[in-house]
């Protein structure tokens, strides 16, 4: 019964429900930023390579068997996935930036001290 409720413990803290939200939302994620290359930034920016070599999708955008165009759509997925990322902890860096503590002033014992210093000099 130990292991299960230490089981129990590890799979139900915070992290680990965190990190499992974050992976479903992360393909969610991926699956928008595959339909954006596939569908939308493909067609627009890679049509006249894919005319100028007879293709009609990225897909079939190949060179003595080497797919290339699968990997020219892989690497803007990266970038656009990039971009994205960056910008998203940019601003959640931002919202959880603490305010620099401003220094304290001196406690009531350090007051205490100076005026018994500043008294005993006038003596």
């Amino acid at each position: 019964m130990g292991m299960i409720k230490e089981f129990k413990e590890f799979a139900f803290k915070g992290n680990v429900i965190d990190l499992a939200v974050g992976v479903i939302i992360g393909a969610a994620f991926g699956a928008i930023i595959s339909s954006a290359v596939d569908d939308v930034i493909t067609p627009l920016i890679l049509t006249p390579v894919m005319e100028a070599s007879g293709v009609a999708n990225l897909e079939q955008l190949a060179w003595n068997g080497v797919k290339y165009g699968n990997f020219i759509s892989a690497i803007i997925k990266f970038i656009l996935i990039a971009i994205v990322l960056f910008f998203l902890i940019k601003g959640a860096n931002k919202l959880n930036k603490k305010e620099e503590a401003a220094p304290a002033g001196p406690s009531n014992e350090e007051v205490l001290l100076t005026e018994i210093r500043d008294i005993l000099k006038n003596k």
